[in-house]
């Protein structure tokens, strides 16, 4: 294409994603900020030749569109349809699959070194942004490339944004490479010369190379990534097409690590997330009406409450500031309150730290990404029985964003410690009381909560202090047990009801509310009354509440019918919540049914289905 073309493209893509994302939703803002990076990227290298790894892949829409898949769009993060984020199974382009953050430059330096071993000699570039930066692993990876010198590009894509403003000491260093002016203006006076000297030979070009490169040195100390042993080029306007294509070929003819740093707009093209970046990292979700608040939003406000009554208590967080819900809490609270960047096993650590000393530190972190501190949240946290809260949001399915994002492994890793307690409430109420209870207790604990809305039941104005490991009977019957956790306990309660309307089955309906300490005084004696028994949760049966139960059960010499409903051994794929919890069985059908199976009846689905209004 020409280079006419080239912009006609980029703004043809913007429109596409306007026109798709505003359907679809997805996330939008990082996309429309890379839209002539990715032009420039797929201009200059030969994918899926030349090796493209993206990290986290927020920003992955434009390399989806320009490798085949406009037609797929359609289907964006939709069960069965194409994925939020890149995917290996999904196209040959997708060289690495990614859905947590700062992990493209260690999977480049992967690649360039099993290419350096191979004998062969494609290109390899990782893409990161600032955001991504900040986490430990980004500068790991850099220091190992740094040392081993191999031919390997990271281009630094700062829009100055994660999904919340980036914070820290490395953002506040790109922010100076952004705008010093002395530097800028004596790059573009070197660059023009360099412009109207592009006739002159080889090596005077060479010459004023290194001149330029010379002024920076004197108007700028070294620049950190010149430090980790990378050749630094930038900052570039990453919304110029043709100086960006310029410097990835300059930069693609030099040998060992380069890092290219453009600078780039978050939703650029589309005003509104221009001006509101933070909103529109993803398409707003349309204002329907709620029956109850988000769990979020009950910890956020909980949060609050709690924190106006114990000074003590401080709010940290990795990045995820406002996906956490304390936006508002910081407001209120700023020297109580710290958004560490993307750097989670700081955040443990750093929570037991402040705990250590006396405070009692919430430590909001979705499940998935609690999974990156899990050495410190053993060492540091549990080893020394520290009393960090761990607000675990995110737990269980959490539907478009697919494998990387599904909170299903928390209850298996963290029942493993310890000395941890583990909570998980049955309604939004329940919520408040639990985060209430943990901050009292000396020790850690975690309380996981879905991405859910609550189920709309009358909310407590005063909080309670919930018993440690105490479950309770929330229907009573004699057929059969179903002990639920969580948001399996509405679920199991509404099952109960069609069990004894349609098949006479009256079954006991138990809210465990605790996976460490369980109740066991209760089960054991639930047990053994020889109902059968079935356990209900939204996570991982693999180590789950269901395991902890059958091993509290043999242990005993207690010998009942028991089946576990969970998620098998496999990897969730991207859907909608209630989508994703129907495929498992993890529903009100799902429940009858091996209710049935385990009082050896059967019944139709579709009978069911008919009698829940489904």
């Amino acid at each position: 294409m020409t280079e006419e073309q080239l912009l006609t493209l980029a703004q043809e893509i913007r429109d596409f994603l306007v026109e798709s994302i505003s359907r679809t939703g997805g996330h939008f803002g990082a996309s429309m900020g890379v839209v002539e990076l990715t032009i420039a990227l797929h201009r200059v290298f030969d994918s899926p030749t030349d090796k493209m790894i993206w990290d986290v892949g927020h920003q992955g829409y434009v390399h989806k569109l320009l490798t085949g898949r406009r037609d797929q769009f359609a289907t964006l993060r939709k069960l069965g349809g194409m994925a939020g984020f890149l995917k290996r199974s999904e196209s040959p382009h997708d060289v690495f699959g990614a859905g947590h953050s700062s992990t493209s430059i260690s999977a480049a330096l992967g690649m360039a070194v099993a290419r350096d071993l191979s004998h062969e000699h494609y290109h390899v570039a990782a893409v990161i942004g600032d955001g991504a930066l900040t986490g430990g692993m980004a500068m790991e990876a850099m220091n190992h490339a740094g040392d081993l010198g191999t031919d390997l590009l990271v281009v630094l894509n700062d829009n100055e944004m994660s999904i919340s403003q980036n914070v820290g000491a490395i953002s506040k260093y790109l922010t100076r490479l952004r705008s010093d002016p002395a530097y800028m203006r004596a790059k573009a006076e070197i660059d023009q010369t360099l412009r109207q000297l592009h006739t002159v030979g080889e090596k005077v070009t060479k010459m004023l190379d290194r001149v330029k490169d010379a002024a920076r040195h004197v108007i700028l100390p070294i620049s950190v990534f010149e430090c980790f042993g990378f050749k630094y080029l930038g900052p570039v306007d990453g919304h110029d097409l043709p100086q960006l294509i310029s410097v990835l070929e300059r930069a693609k003819e030099l040998k060992g690590p380069v890092l290219v740093h453009t600078l780039t707009q978050k939703g650029k093209g589309y005003s509104a997330a221009e001006n509101a970046p933070d909103k529109w990292h993803a398409w707003p979700s349309s204002n329907k009406a709620k029956k109850a608040p988000s769990y979020t939003n009950v910890f956020a406000e909980t949060m609050m409450e709690l924190a106006e009554q114990d000074e003590r208590i401080v709010a940290v967080t990795p990045a995820m500031l406002s996906g956490s819900g304390l936006t508002t809490f910081q407001q209120r609270f700023p020297d109580r309150c710290f958004d560490v960047g993307i750097a989670e096993q700081h955040a443990a650590t750093f929570c037991a730290g402040l705990a250590a000393n006396g405070k009692k530190p919430v430590f909001a972190v979705y499940s998935t990404f609690l999974q990156r501190a899990y050495d410190q949240t053993i060492h540091d946290i549990g080893i020394q029985h520290l009393p960090v809260v761990l607000a675990v949001d995110r737990a269980g399915i959490v539907g478009p964003d697919g494998e990387t994002h599904q909170g299903v492994f928390d209850l298996a890793y963290l029942r493993a410690i310890p000395g941890m307690t583990i909570m998980m409430p049955k309604d939004e109420n329940e919520l408040r009381h639990m985060l209430y209870t943990s901050i009292q207790w000396d020790g850690p604990v975690a309380v996981r909560y879905p991405r859910a809305d609550g189920i709309g039941v009358q909310m407590d104005s005063d909080f309670k202090m919930i018993e440690r490991g105490k479950a309770e009977i929330v229907r009573k019957g004699s057929d059969v047990t179903i002990l639920a956790l969580g948001t399996m306990v509405d679920t199991s309660l509404k099952a109960a009801d069609v069990l004894k309307k349609e098949h006479g089955i009256d079954a006991t309906v138990v809210n465990l509310r605790f996976v460490k300490p369980l109740d066991e005084c209760l089960i054991k004696e639930l047990a053994k009354t020889g109902a059968p028994v079935l356990t209900v949760e939204e996570a991982a049966l693999a180590g789950g509440v269901g395991s902890a139960i059958v091993e509290l059960l043999a242990d005993s010499n207690i010998h009942t019918r028991v089946k576990r409903k969970g998620i098998q051994d496999e990897f969730i794929e991207h859907g909608s919540r209630d989508e994703v919890l129907s495929l498992l069985g993890l529903d009100v059908p799902g429940i009858v049914q091996d209710v049935l199976d385990l009082v050896g009846r059967r019944a139709s689905a579709s009978h069911i289905l008919d009698e829940v209004g489904i």
